[in-house]
């Protein structure tokens, strides 16, 4: 056969049958015929290479990124609460129970993040292996009038769920990935190590990048106003005030005195770096912005990716984006 393709070839029978050769030239088949062929033969090879992958579930967006990092080509991510979604809020539907029937591992956050995920695996029978992504994570502690799941509302000290907002937790995340993977599939083992290290020197890359952009704020002036309180990991890391409206959860809903008293300060402290999160309804955020005379600032990611079309569609994009617009605010207090 000479060039990319001849335009015949022979067909031998086999050796039990050898006494005659059948021979046909392509030109005979129809061209429709001939291009049917090649696009079913290209979706039984698509196919087949992702049964080869690694079914995975993640419960929500940024855990389904740093997942696809580790994991690579071996992995195929499923996402229970997609890009702009709340974890806080989300209620889980048949598929998603039919989602985890078909996965080797499902990596959930923690730290009461997903009040939901316990009763969503044991409702639908999965047996499989759970990873808790945030061991070995030092939880923050809150006190006050807020919660997840049955505690929402009542006066407790609880974890704060949000680990990921430090870079230095989530090189936790992805080593406990690693190890995940590793523990369903061993002979990725090499792999999944070797991309969760090459992806904490991006994180750790990433931690000196904001500690230097941070350094630009004068003390005195970091103080930042977001729709609910998930930065606390961030502000321990890098010295930033967050004040919210809102508990650690966006379920748990402020007091008018609670309101009035944060337009006080914000007012009393001259703070002009107001923000809400992509997956919160940012009319209580505004009309706060509003009657303190502050100006309502760019979208923060802080539980969810964004869409494609948006600044935060990974973990890395995320934080540099949220990054930048906090300090441009912060440089207007």
């Amino acid at each position: 056969m000479s060039g990319p393709l001849a335009n015949s070839f022979t067909y031998s029978k086999p050796m039990t049958t050898m006494n005659s050769i059948d021979t046909f030239s392509l030109s005979a088949l129809p061209r429709r015929f001939i291009l049917a062929s090649a696009t079913a033969l290209a979706l039984l090879g698509s196919q087949a290479f992702a049964a080869d992958k690694l079914p995975v579930t993640a419960s929500f967006s940024i855990l389904g990124d740093l997942v696809r990092v580790v994991g690579g080509e071996r992995v195929v991510v499923t996402t229970l609460v997609g890009a702009n979604e709340d974890a806080h809020v989300f209620e889980a539907k048949p598929a998603d129970a039919k989602t985890l029937l078909t996965s080797k591992l499902v990596v959930i956050n923690g730290l009461g993040f997903e009040p939901w995920a316990g009763k969503l695996i044991k409702a639908s029978g999965y047996k499989g292996e759970t990873l808790v992504a945030t061991k070995g994570v030092k939880p923050r502690h809150m006190e006050g009038e807020q919660g997840h799941g049955a505690h929402a509302g009542h006066a407790h000290e609880e974890a704060d769920p949000h680990a990921w907002q430090n870079p230095n937790n989530v090189a936790l995340y992805v080593r406990n990935i690693a190890a995940g993977l590793a523990k369903v599939d061993a002979a990725g083992a090499v792999t999944y190590q070797a991309n969760a290290e090459a992806y904490v020197k991006e994180l750790q890359a990433l931690d000196a990048w904001t500690k230097a952009q941070i350094a630009t704020i004068p003390a005195d002036k970091r103080k930042v106003i977001t729709s609910h309180d998930a930065f606390g990991y961030f502000a321990a890391q890098y010295g930033v005030k967050f004040l919210a409206p809102q508990g650690v959860n966006t379920e748990a809903a402020p007091s008018a005195k609670q309101v009035a008293q944060l337009i006080k300060q914000i007012q009393r402290e001259k703070i002009r770096a107001v923000f809400v999160e992509n997956m919160s309804n940012p009319k209580l955020i505004a009309q706060l912005s509003k009657d303190a005379g502050a100006t309502l600032g760019a979208s923060l990611y802080a539980d969810a990716l964004s869409n494609a079309d948006q600044p935060g569609t990974t973990y890395l994009q995320m934080m540099r984006h949220n990054v930048t617009q906090l300090v441009a605010g912060m440089k207007l207090n």
